[in-house]
């Protein structure tokens, strides 16, 4: 059915309430390539049983840790098929490093609505606190919803974080298992764009493709491990935009300049021409 941007953005979402454990963050860190070199000390911090560090991109999976469907996009005013929505965007915000294990209220709110044509993007922020009402972390998200525009809304803004005009500071090389999506899908995306052969060939798609929230959780640890010395209590805000298809097996590189006071980046695919897979790399250190 067409947007209804106006229930949309009206709509009050119920909160969800959800646990998850030091096990849950385990797995979630090992299907990032964590634990590469068994013996790394560095490594095992995040493997470590009950109080492993804590990547800020598990705060972007958390809530869905344990689904074990296919997603749904249905919101008030919002019902789009799965096999038209595209990851968009996504950010995490942190006040302090993530607690291994918890219990949480995540609230999320539509906040965006744009018409291009012929397609919408559709944005969301997402709140979570504890218990007591601490804050635990906060993200953004945008979905690109495929035939959904022309609803006459308005187009929105155009905004990318601009890499310097210079060679990058760091090249990181990230290779990908061959069973990097069937393990990343564990973590509770079971679309099967990222496991079906014949569903990917539907789609479009030559085979199954890795999890943008994959990529993305792996630049993320790429940029803790190479930056940051490995240590998740430095980041405060990650971000990426998802721009291009990544084949568990290949390779990819994670281009990255520091500027005034935050690293910026784009993760290509060296294998076919540098392809662009994630742009607008942000990680803003405290």
């Amino acid at each position: 059915m067409p947007i209804d941007v106006s229930v949309a953005l009206a709509a009050e979402l119920e909160p969800v309430e959800f646990t998850w454990t030091s096990s849950d963050v385990q797995l979630y860190q090992l299907s990032l390539g964590a634990g590469a070199d068994p013996l790394d000390a560095k490594e095992l911090r995040y493997l470590a049983d009950r109080t492993p560090q804590v990547l800020p991109s598990f705060g972007n999976v958390a809530a869905n840790f344990h689904m074990t469907e296919p997603p749904e996009v249905k919101y008030p005013g919002i019902d789009i098929e799965l096999s038209r929505v595209l990851h968009a965007s996504e950010s995490v915000t942190v006040p302090a490093p993530l607690p291994p294990s918890g219990t949480a209220r995540s609230t999320q709110r539509l906040t965006e609505i744009w018409d291009k044509g012929k397609a919408a993007v559709i944005v969301s922020e997402t709140t979570v606190t504890d218990p007591d009402g601490t804050l635990l972390w906060t993200t953004k998200r945008s979905i690109f919803a495929r035939g959904e525009g022309g609803f006459g809304g308005q187009r929105g803004p155009s905004t990318s974080v601009a890499a310097p005009d210079r060679a990058p500071d760091y090249e990181i090389s990230v290779p990908l298992l061959p069973q990097q999506a069937l393990l990343y899908r564990l973590c509770g995306d079971r679309n099967p764009l990222h496991s079906d052969p014949e569903f990917a060939a539907a789609a479009g798609f030559p085979k199954p493709i890795l999890h943008g929230l994959c990529t993305y959780g792996m630049t993320c640890k790429a940029l803790v491990d190479t930056l940051l010395d490995s240590d998740v209590s430095q980041v405060q805000t990650y971000g990426a935009r998802f721009a291009g298809v990544v084949y568990p097996g290949e390779t990819i590189t994670v281009n990255v300049w520091k500027d005034d006071g935050r690293y910026v980046g784009v993760v290509t695919a060296p294998s076919r021409d540098d392809a662009v897979v994630l742009s607008d790399v942000e990680l803003i250190p405290i």
